[in-house]
């Protein structure tokens, strides 16, 4: 197929979302109200814990079996690669411009997150439904489309809420302030790991503290009365302390959330054959299970499309542009991350280690050229660092990305064909 062909097959399905994105933006102005604060709140609840879990569970169950299971192992190494080498260009980006502390966290997880839901479910299976479609048959194309595009969402989503969630986290905090009082310091560790001794060794430490003219025989004699010996604590209860602190930093709550159930559940109803029979298959007897899944699932695309343009809105509202900062992103995730994929993708299938469906490489190259993850904006408000900076940078990547999307994805399947 010629290259002004590759183009134009390219290039629809990115006007499509324009369209629906635009639509988002207009119902969210406040000359209409239809998508204010409120309505896009609500609108962002349902697609969390329904549309996105019934979309790709739906898609999940119909298209992935085990077998396709063991073809695909290459796709999850390939979004963690997505995510590490973002970061670390992400890193370089704040080293070279000087980001403040408090937009670390969001200029990593910008850098490291692409947009791995629902733009691959819009623009593959669109790009199949062309006529003129290169990678064959379209309704073979379109359900294997179906089938990588939603693996690849449900990825994303794993990824994004155990990975960049936790980034932003961690660089949301203030840099805490180093107490240096050394009489306290061993007095202190051992209150906070001996709560029946808090009240009487905190008391003692900080009184210690204060008077310095006590002598070192005394701050030997309160270090031994404060210490328990570890023989008293059993190794259960050790065991049990360790796990729940490790808990709380992963925050399994939100690691696990809807969406990443949805997959669970999806690939539970895949790969197991009699799963299969009994809600996928034609004239299954629980079929109709599995069309209302589907039915709520198609609701999930153009709602989280419309949430895209309402998102977008703020970013021309935001009044803290920093154009070093909104040209780094783009330059990590439009121009460096898609040229290292390349030579990723293409050395992989070089080696034998993907299979040799053009369609699968084109969704794998796809991966790193995607713009920041809409989740971004989410967990950015959850943790207040950055949320002005975000819709700036989401309104500047998103608005380059139908440029940069349409013209990535015809050297793609020039590249492939």
């Amino acid at each position: 197929m010629e290259l002004w062909g590759l183009f134009f097959v390219s290039l629809m399905p990115i006007v499509k979302v324009l369209l629906i994105t635009a639509v988002g933006t207009l119902l969210a102005l406040d000359r209409f109200q239809i998508l204010g604060n409120n309505a896009t709140k609500h609108l962002n609840t349902m697609v969390y814990f329904v549309f996105a879990p019934a979309l790709v569970c739906g898609n999940l169950a119909k298209t992935i079996t085990l077998r396709s299971m063991i073809m695909l192992w290459f796709m999850p190494l390939n979004v963690l690669l997505t995510f590490v080498i973002g970061t670390v260009l992400g890193w370089l980006l704040i080293k070279i411009i000087k980001v403040p502390h408090h937009l670390h966290g969001l200029v990593l997880g910008c850098c490291s997150a692409g947009n791995l839901g629902n733009l691959p479910l819009i623009i593959v299976p669109a790009v199949c439904k062309e006529r003129t479609n290169p990678f064959g048959d379209v309704n073979v194309c379109y359900s294997n489309a179906l089938a990588y595009a939603s693996l690849s969402m449900a990825l994303g989503s794993i990824f994004i809420w155990s990975y960049a969630y936790n980034i932003v986290r961690i660089y949301s905090r203030e840099p805490s302030s180093i107490t240096k009082v050394d009489s306290t310091k061993n007095a202190v560790s051992v209150a906070e790991t001996d709560p029946e001794n808090l009240s009487k060794c905190s008391t003692e430490a900080f009184h210690s503290a204060e008077d310095k003219s006590k002598s070192n025989d005394h701050v030997k004699r309160l270090e031994i009365e404060c210490t328990v010996p570890n023989e008293q604590v059993p190794k259960k209860e050790k065991i049990m302390k360790q796990l729940k602190i490790i808990a709380e930093k992963i925050n399994l709550k939100v690691l696990f959330a809807p969406c990443t159930i949805g997959v669970m559940v999806g690939l539970i109803i895949g790969v197991v054959p009699q799963f299969r029979k009994l809600l996928v298959v034609d004239h299954a007897p629980l079929r109709v299970v599995q069309d209302s899944i589907d039915m709520l699932g198609d609701a999930g695309i153009p709602a989280m499309t419309l949430l895209v343009g309402a998102n977008l809105l703020k970013g021309l509202k935001g009044s803290r542009k920093q154009v070093p900062l909104i040209v780094g992103i783009t330059v990590v995730r439009f121009i460096a991350l898609p040229a290292i994929g390349i030579g990723i993708v293409k050395g992989a299938a070089h080696f034998g280690f993907i299979h040799s469906d053009p369609l699968y490489h084109f969704i794998l190259l796809l991966q790193f050229a995607l713009p920041p993850a809409v989740a971004m904006s989410t967990i950015t408000q959850l943790f207040g660092a950055g949320e002005g900076e975000c819709s700036v940078i989401m309104l500047a990547t998103y608005s380059c990305a139908a440029v940069s999307l349409t013209l990535w994805c015809t050297f793609f399947m020039w590249l492939l064909l």
